[in-house]
C-alpha cells in the first residue's frame, strides 16, 4: 500500500514539475506572440497590399464565392531601386554603429571602475547610471537643444570666456545627433558590461601578473576576452534601437538628417502610403534580426549549447 502511494506521489510530482516547466516557457512565448509576432504579421500583410486612394486594400477578397489572395511585391522592389531608401538604411546603420562604438569607449572604463569599486559603493554608482531614466526622455533631449543652440549655454559660455569669436554651429549637425544618441543609450552599454565584469574572478589577473604579464597585457588578454559577452550584449542593446530611432534625429539632427525612422514617418503620415511604409518597417526589422541571430549563435557557442 505504501509503495502504491509513493508511486502515485512520484507521478503527481513529475506531472506537476513538467506542467510548471511548460508554463514557465509558455507564458513568455505567448507574450512574444501577442506583442511581437502578431503585430509584425499585420504589418507584413499591409506591406503586401495595394493602396486604394486613402485606405489600403485587403490582400484577401471574395470573388464569385472564392477567396482570392492578391500580393503586391512591388514595394520591396522599389526599396532596392530607390536611392532614398538605400541611403536611409545605410545612414541609419552608420550612425548606429558610430554611436555603439562611442558608447563602448565611454561605458567600458566606467563599468570597469564600478566593478572594481568597493562593494558598498556599487549601489550608489548604479543609481547614478540609472538616474537619467527618472526624467522624461523628451525633456532630456530638449535640454540638449538648449545646450547646443547657437545662443545656447555652451556657445554663450565659450563667448564669455573668449574661447570663440562667434557661435559655433552645433545644432542640426551629425555631432549633435551622435551626442544625443550616445547620451541616451550609454546606460544600456554600461549595465551589461558591469554585470559581466563584476562576476570576473580576479585571481586570474593575479595569476597573469605572477607569470610576468604587465597590467596592460593582463587587461587585454584576460579582462577583455572574459567580458566579450557583455560587450556584445551592450552593443546589441545600443545598436538595435539606434537604427530605428526617430525622436533624437528629428530634434537634434535637423530636417536634413536621413534616417530610416524619419522615412517611415514621412511614408505613414506625409505620403499616406501605408503599404510602402510597412515594407520599409519589415526590412528594418530584418536588419535588426540579423545581428540578434549572430548574438544568439555566439551565446550558444560560448555556453556549449547549455541554456
Amino acid at each position: 500500500m505504501a509503495t502504491a502511494t509513493q508511486s502515485v506521489t512520484s507521478i503527481h510530482t513529475k506531472l506537476t514539475g513538467a506542467w510548471g516547466r511548460n508554463m514557465v516557457i509558455a507564458i513568455p512565448m505567448v507574450f512574444l506572440l501577442a506583442v511581437f509576432l502578431l503585430p509584425f504579421l499585420v504589418v507584413f500583410k499591409i506591406s503586401l497590399s495595394e493602396m486604394d486612394t486613402v485606405f489600403f486594400k485587403d490582400v484577401f477578397s471574395l470573388r464569385d464565392d472564392v477567396v482570392v489572395m492578391t500580393l503586391k511585391f512591388g514595394n520591396y522592389f522599389s526599396l532596392t531601386q530607390d536611392s532614398l531608401y538605400i541611403n536611409a538604411y545605410l545612414s541609419s546603420i552608420k550612425i548606429a554603429a558610430i554611436t555603439t562604438l562611442v558608447c563602448l569607449g565611454i561605458a567600458y572604463p566606467f563599468a570597469y571602475f564600478m566593478a572594481r569599486s568597493p562593494a558598498d559603493r556599487r549601489p550608489a554608482l548604479l543609481m547614478l547610471v540609472m538616474l537619467p531614466f527618472w526624467t522624461s526622455f523628451l525633456l532630456r533631449v530638449y535640454a540638449w537643444k538648449m545646450l547646443l543652440a547657437d545662443n545656447g549655454v555652451f556657445n554663450n559660455a565659450a563667448l564669455a570666456m573668449g574661447l570663440i569669436a562667434e557661435p559655433v554651429k552645433m545644432m542640426n549637425t551629425p555631432f549633435s545627433l551622435v551626442l544625443g544618441m550616445v547620451y541616451t543609450y550609454v546606460p544600456f552599454m554600461i549595465l551589461p558590461l558591469y554585470a559581466n565584469l563584476v562576476k570576473m574572478d580576479l585571481r586570474l589577473l593575479e595569476a597573469a601578473l605572477d607569470l610576468g604579464a604587465t597590467p596592460w597585457q593582463a587587461f587585454w588578454r584576460i579582462t577583455v576576452p572574459l567580458s566579450k559577452s557583455g560587450i556584445i550584449a551592450g552593443s546589441m542593446l545600443v545598436f538595435i534601437p539606434c537604427v530605428g530611432e526617430f525622436v533624437i534625429p528629428e530634434l537634434l539632427g535637423g530636417p536634413e538628417t536621413l534616417m530610416i525612422g524619419h522615412v517611415l514617418w514621412d511614408e505613414f503620415f506625409s505620403n499616406n502610403d501605408w503599404p510602402m511604409a510597412a515594407s520599409v518597417a519589415v526590412v528594418m526589422v530584418g536588419l535588426i534580426i540579423i545581428p540578434l541571430a549572430f548574438f544568439n549563435k555566439y551565446q550558444a557557442e560560448s555556453t556549449g549549447g547549455r541554456p
